[in-house]
C-alpha cells in the first residue's frame, strides 16, 4: 500500500488510535526497552481468575478489570458491550502474540457474544455446534488439537474455557497470517467473506476508530474522513520505535496519549515526501513538506493546532521558538532555532520527526531528504535550541 498520499483539503485531524493496529513485541534494531517501559506494557497484561460452573457449566470470569491503560485505546461502545475479564483476555492474547486485541475481539463479538450466547455450545463443557464448534471463539476438534493452548497457566487446554480459547484463536490468527494479514488470517478462521467484514466492522466500533481503518487507493485518490492508507502497528509502553526492517514506520506506543499516537501515525503519513516549501500554508494535500510544514502537520492531525489558525498565520521554524509551553514536554518536544538558520523539528514519544539529515541522522533514512524519523543518540548540535512543547503534552 502506497504511504505517498494526497491528502485532501478536509481530512480532519485524528481523533482515536488507528486500526488496524498490531501489538508487537520487541523493540526492534537491538534496541532493549527500559524497566518502565517494560512495566507499562506488562500492565496489559492482566490476570483473570476463573472460578467454576455457572447455570450449565458455562466459565465465568472474575477478577481484575483492565486498567485505565489498557482501557486508553477502548471505544466507549467496547466497555460497555464488552463484560471486563473477557476485554482483559482479549489485551492480554494479544500482546501475547502480537496482534491487535480488537480483532480478536470482533470474533468474540461475532461467534458467541463474549460468552453471553445461550446457545448450549458457546456456554456448556462439551458441546458443540451442527459443524463441531464449541466455547466462545468456536474451534473444531481438529482446529483445536493443532493450534489450542493453555491460556491461563493451569496446564490444561480447554476450548470452552476463555482464557485458553481467546488465546487459542490469537495463535491461529498468527499462524493463518496476522499481523501482516488479518483479512487472509480471518479466511483461514471462517471460510467467508462475510465473517471477514463482520469481525473488521466490530473491531473498528470497539477500538473507536471506525473512521481510521486503512483505505486502499492510489496517492492522490480522495480519503474518507479521518482515515490513514498508511499500516499502524502498536507497540508497548511509552515509546515509539521504528519498525523491523522499516524505517518509515514508527510503532505507535499503546500507553502514550491518544494525541501522541495520533502525531506517529501522522509521521508515518509524511514518510516519502520529499523536501520542498509546498506544505505552505495548508499541510494538506501537498506533495513535498518542509521542516515548518512537517510540524504544522503532525500537530493539525493530532488535534493540536487548528487548521484554520495554521493556514492563517503560516507558522514557520522561526515562529516555532516562541510556540506553545516552555521546556520539554512528557510526551512531546518541539526544538526551533533562527540561528545559524532557520529550523525546526519534533520529537514524538521519543522518536525524532525532522527533515535535516546531514550528520544528525545514523538511522535507515540517513541518506534520504524530506520528512524522516530520524536516529540519533542526541539532540544536534548545530544550533542553540528552543525547547517548547504543545500544553498538557
Amino acid at each position: 500500500m502506497p504511504r505517498v498520499t494526497s491528502w485532501r483539503a478536509g481530512a480532519p485531524p485524528l481523533r482515536l488510535r488507528p486500526g488496524p493496529m498490531a501489538v508487537v513485541g520487541p523493540a526492534p534494531r537491538g534496541l532493549v526497552l527500559g524497566a518502565a517501559i517494560v512495566v507499562a506494557a506488562l500492565a496489559l497484561m492482566l490476570t483473570v481468575a476463573f472460578v467454576g460452573a455457572l447455570g450449565a457449566g458455562s466459565p465465568a470470569l472474575v477478577g481484575v478489570s483492565p486498567g485505565p491503560q489498557a482501557l486508553a485505546g477502548v471505544s466507549a461502545l467496547a466497555r460497555r458491550e464488552i463484560p471486563p475479564g473477557f476485554l482483559a483476555l482479549y489485551q492480554r492474547a494479544a500482546m501475547r502474540y502480537g496482534l491487535d486485541w480488537a480483532i480478536l475481539a470482533g470474533i468474540g463479538k461475532v461467534e458467541c457474544d463474549h460468552g453471553r450466547n445461550p446457545d448450549p455450545s458457546c456456554r456448556r463443557e462439551g458441546s458443540v455446534n451442527s459443524a463441531g464448534a464449541g466455547g466462545p471463539m468456536q474451534f473444531i476438534a481438529s482446529t483445536w488439537a493443532s493450534y489450542g493452548v493453555d491460556g491461563n497457566g493451569d496446564r490444561l487446554a480447554d476450548r470452552w474455557d476463555p482464557a485458553d480459547a481467546i488465546a487459542s484463536a490469537a495463535n491461529y490468527l498468527r499462524a493463518s497470517g496476522a499481523p501482516a494479514d488479518y483479512g487472509r488470517a480471518l479466511l483461514a478462521y471462517n471460510h467467508a467473506g462475510w465473517y471477514v467484514r463482520e469481525v473488521e466492522a466490530w473491531a473498528a466500533r470497539y477500538r473507536g476508530s471506525a473512521a481510521m481503518a486503512p483505505v486502499a487507493g492510489a496517492p492522490g485518490a480522495p480519503v474518507a474522513p479521518g482515515s490513514t492508507p498508511t499500516r499502524v502497528e502498536m507497540i508497548g509502553g511509552e515509546r515509539a520505535v521504528l519498525a523491523a526492517g522499516d524505517g518509515h514506520l514508527g510503532l505507535v506506543p499503546v500507553a502514550a496519549p491518544p494525541a501522541v499516537q495520533a502525531m506517529v501515525v501522522a509521521g508515518n503519513e509524511l514518510q516519502q515526501l520529499p523536501y520542498g516549501p509546498g506544505g505552505h500554508p495548508d499541510p494538506r494535500g501537498a506533495r513535498e513538506q518542509d521542516c515548518s510544514s512537517t510540524v504544522n502537520y503532525v500537530l493539525y492531525r493530532a488535534g493540536v493546532r487548528p487548521i484554520a489558525e495554521i493556514v492563517r498565520d503560516n507558522p514557520l521554524a522561526q515562529d516555532y521558538p516562541r510556540w506553545g509551553a516552555s521546556g520539554p514536554g512528557r510526551w512531546v518536544t518541539i526544538y526551533a532555532t533562527s540561528s545559524p538558520t532557520d529550523h525546526v523539528f519534533i520529537v514524538i514519544a521519543g522518536l525524532r520527526l525532522d527533515t535535516s539529515h546531514n550528520g544528525t541522522d545514523v538511522g535507515p533514512n540517513r541518506g534520504e531528504d524530506g520528512p524522516r524519523w530520524r536516529l540519533l543518540d542526541h539532540i544536534p548540535t548545530w544550533a542553540d535550541w528552543s525547547v517548547r512543547h504543545p500544553p498538557g503534552l
